[in-house]
């Protein structure tokens, strides 16, 4: 009886240790009072962008050795892209990738615009293109410094194109771009990301090109039965062996619609940093000095903060690793991770000299339950530039940790109060089958194998990994901590989202928000909330190619909001992420409206500037020269 009694108790003071330790560890979350104060100050609308093309498919035709994993080879190509293509000041044109016919169109993004036009699609007229090549994301750019918008497109089985505008700002027009290629001759790349800013300082854009599969790879030839240059990772955590991410640095010719030159600096890149599986690429200015800091989002191995510490035509990055302490698991330091990242974006609390660096990771419950990232600031700029990382990581005590299967995700204002919220992309393969046991049993497997198809389970039609996963709205509440309120705000649809791209795409100082699907309709979520007053800046030099009044857009300007109340402070880097571009604008909330002073910086060939401004509610465009002064237009 006492031993039985014994037991009891023992029983009793184990139930209770574990429920103390559940109070614990569970999440808090919201009052209701506080989530319906929260979501009611935000709307959408849900315009559809790209109803089903005829003979819209729901996979790729890929190379023999993958065609048993199919269903995961065919899990991206969407991509969306916002710009001012027509002038009007606001971002209504969007170039769109759709996987379901391949196609890349430049189209108003409201089909009830009444200014509209028929959308054109960017095809590679004159150059190599066949049924082994698909477009995976497009970016909008003055790449000859002419003053009108060029598009650049990055494909899966060759190098990318770059569409140059010749007809001039306005409305799109059929036969009114000429494709040329990007590096000659044409190479065989398996591009997944692309981003554009001024890496060496010397005043000119650069690409940057995150290349997926191997180079040379034949992943979407049917015909590839002799392919040997294919792998997919060798490591869950260490993958190194993937296509060369490339860094090409440009220099326009100084006349109209000729391609700039480009020199292929990519040994810059570390040999980790250049083998990455890198999916997404975000550009920063983290310490002062007016050069970007690049940060690599890398699948299946860690992910890198580079310094930048370049000089005009000599670039040179070093990484900055953080340290592990007693409390740290190792996959949550940066530069020694070992989750999949596949989205980043820079969202400042206030105008702190440092960000909150946000990453998507794969946070699926009871499958690769890894975790999203929020570096939060630990230090100054001075100590990055010294060295020594300046972030701690945060997620989970910000309730940023756990989301789904992630790819894009961005800060912004949507309600125009000076404080972001965050949109994350979710989904990867939707069907009725779940395959996520087929998937762990792999991640348990022996990295030695994983690199070979043929021991990669079946992934086909029907299949299901994270296929019914909404994308996810974050809020930061009263307590500091985000709450999701997707679908309180009725945006938590489970359709498979691969980019997100923001800019007021309507004239009315709000944010509003593309969401790029991948097999499926993508959509415009136009923000109907009753926001404040906000300004929309777009910052710009004269261009030299163009005209006595032709200008181009800064890439890389700074500006700080000397609000009394919300000081903000933000980047001018619009294809930060995956495959989403937001418009090049600066986006600022002026609460109580009126004129509020601003600091602007820039850098260009005759070094770094900075002006003073006051910025007010509305649409406006400030020019500024190389003399160090900035123009309110």
């Amino acid at each position: 009886m006492r031993v039985h009694a014994r037991q009891i108790l023992v029983s009793t003071v184990i139930v209770a240790v574990c429920a103390a330790l559940g109070v614990f560890v569970a999440r808090p979350g919201l009052s209701e009072a506080d989530a319906d104060a929260l979501t009611a100050r935000y709307g959408f609308a849900a315009e559809i962008l790209n109803p089903a093309p005829a003979n819209a498919r729901r996979e790729r035709v890929v190379a023999p050795d993958l065609h048993q994993i199919r269903g995961w080879i065919s899990s991206v190509g969407a991509a969306a892209a916002l710009s001012d293509v027509r002038g009007q000041g606001w971002a209504g044109d969007l170039c769109l990738v759709d996987p379901r016919d391949d196609s890349v169109t430049l189209r108003p993004v409201r089909l009830a615009d009444p200014n509209g036009y028929e959308p054109v699609r960017l095809v590679p007229t004159g150059l190599p293109y066949d049924h082994t090549m698909a477009p995976m994301g497009c970016v909008p750019v003055d790449i000859d410094a002419d003053g009108d918008s060029d598009h650049v497109v990055h494909y899966w089985g060759r190098s990318p194109v770059v569409y140059l505008n010749t007809t001039g700002p306005g409305a799109p027009v059929a036969g009114g771009y000429r494709a040329v290629e990007l590096v000659t001759p044409m190479a065989v790349w398996n591009s997944g990301t692309l981003n554009v800013g001024d890496i060496d300082g010397d005043g000119n854009l650069d690409l940057l090109i995150g290349n997926y599969f191997p180079d040379g790879a034949r992943v979407l030839d049917p015909d590839a039965t002799d392919e040997t240059r294919m792998q997919m990772q060798d490591s869950m955590s260490l993958a190194r062996n993937a296509g060369t991410n490339r860094l090409l640095l440009g220099k326009p010719t100084g006349r109209p619609d000729e391609l700039p030159a480009f020199t292929d600096v990519s040994t810059a890149l570390s040999r980790e940093a250049a083998g990455s599986w890198t999916l997404a690429t975000g550009l920063q200015d983290l310490t002062g000095d007016g050069l970007p800091e690049l940060y690599q989002a890398n699948d299946f191995g860690p992910d890198q903060l580079l310094l930048n510490q370049s000089t005009p035509g000599n670039v040179k990055f070093t990484e900055v690793r953080g340290e592990r302490d007693m409390t740290s698991p190792k996959s949550t330091v940066l530069g020694w991770d070992s989750f999949k990242g596949m989205g980043v974006t820079f969202t400042y609390d206030g105008d702190a000299p440092l960000p909150t660096v946000v990453v998507s990771n794969i946070t699926t419950p009871f499958a690769l339950h890894e975790s999203n990232f929020a570096f939060t600031p630990a230090g100054t700029p001075a100590d990055l530039a010294a060295g020594r990382l300046p972030f701690d990581e945060r997620s989970e005590e910000l309730g940023l940790a756990r989301a789904g299967w992630c790819w894009d995700v961005r800060g912004g204002d949507f309600d125009n109060d000076g404080v972001d919220e965050i949109m994350q992309a979710n989904g990867f393969l939707k069907g009725e089958t779940n395959r996520w046991p087929m998937l762990q049993e792999l991640a348990m497997g022996n990295d030695d194998l994983l690199r070979f198809p043929a021991f990669w389970p079946n992934f086909g039609p029907g299949d299901d990994l994270s296929g019914h996963e909404p994308n996810r709205f974050w809020v930061r509440g009263p307590d500091g901590r985000y709450a999701d309120l997707a679908e309180r705000a009725g945006i938590a649809t489970d359709d498979n989202t691969r980019a997100l791209a923001y800019g007021d795409v309507d004239g009315d100082n709000k944010l509003d928000a593309v969401v790029a699907n991948q097999w499926e309709d993508s959509v415009l979520l136009r923000n109907t909330a009753p926001a404040g007053p906000a300004a929309d800046l777009r910052l710009v030099r004269p261009a030299p190619a163009g005209g006595p009044d032709a200008v181009t857009d800064v890439i890389g300007a700074q500006v700080r909001l000397h609000h009394p109340d919300r000081p903000q402070r933000t980047q001018l880097y619009p294809a930060n992420g995956h495959t989403g571009v937001s418009a090049p604008l600066a986006h600022l909330a002026l609460p109580g409206g009126g004129s509020t002073p601003a600091t602007i910086s820039w850098r260009d060939a005759q070094g770094q500037h900075e002006a003073k401004v006051d910025v007010r509610p509305g649409h406006g465009t400030i020019l500024l020269t190389s003399d160090g002064t900035a123009v309110v237009r």
